[in-house]
């Protein structure tokens, strides 16, 4: 059961393809990074490996069809976040590395995917690059005996964990676009506070807000309706009773209140 106060994030993936790529035999490493206020069961491993597949010839592009299935449950304490503000939601974190015949492994890739704020089916085609030095005698080695430069945190792919500034600066950093990730997430938000009256009513002004007011102007409108309506019918029925009735029913209304 889901705490009071929190979010469960259920997040089940796959990683369908990589294309657009260097070298074959493909693999991708991946972990997921938890921002404050994000925490996961102590059984959840955040990481994981695709099995190496070659590529195959997909119009100009040489495509690695992984179809690996992955599944992530994180938690958010809603009551934990500071001045209201939005959370930040996890990213998850991706390597793309090739394995030749001779046990000769390269980078060909990093990337990121901030995890989408909203439930549902999300399929995301993310672009990757990786770092290069200049020289031909870079490139021979990278050839003959693998080896590339590579980032010591995965992380710098987007912004480094131990990063606390304003501005982040990458001058002279050299890096080159290669190919693309193709991830497809199906996402599931669990919370108490959907269900419970209290939070409802609580709740109800903001939810509104989000959904534009639509459902409660609905309302009103059909109110509305309805009292016109029934004032019509009630017209209507006086019109259709005789004069002296009407005379006799206002008599009989003064002397009541005299």
């Amino acid at each position: 059961m889901v705490p009071p106060g929190t979010l469960r994030l259920l997040i089940n993936g796959e990683i369908v393809s990589a294309q657009g790529y260097e070298y074959d035999s493909l693999y991708v490493h991946f972990f997921l990074d938890l921002p404050r206020c994000w925490s996961s069961p102590p059984f959840q491993h955040l990481s994981g490996v695709t099995q190496t597949c070659n590529t195959k010839s997909k119009g100009r592009e040489n495509v690695a069809y992984f179809c690996y299935p992955f599944t992530f449950e994180v938690l958010l304490q809603q009551d934990v976040t500071l001045d209201g503000s939005a959370p930040h939601w996890p990213v998850l974190y991706f390597e793309v590395l090739s394995l030749g015949y001779w046990q000769r492994y390269r980078t060909e890739g990093y990337g990121y995917l901030i995890i989408p704020d909203t439930p549902g089916c999300h399929t995301v085609v993310c672009s990757t690059w990786r770092p290069v030095q200049t020289g031909t005698v870079t490139e021979l080695r990278r050839f003959f005996i693998g080896g590339s430069p590579e980032l010591e945190d995965l992380t710098y792919a987007r912004i480094p964990g131990t990063f606390k500034g304003n501005r982040l600066s990458r001058f002279g950093f050299r890096s080159e676009t290669t190919g693309s990730v193709s991830i497809r997430l199906h996402c599931i938000q669990q919370s108490r506070d959907y269900i419970d009256a209290s939070a409802l009513r609580k709740q109800r002004q903001s939810v509104l807000d989000r959904l534009g007011k639509f459902g409660q102007q609905g309302t009103i409108y059909s109110i509305l309706e309805a009292f016109q309506k029934a004032r019509q019918r009630m017209l209507e029925a006086q019109q259709s009773l005789p004069g002296d009735l009407l005379n006799t029913a206002g008599a009989v209304e003064l002397q009541s209140t005299a």
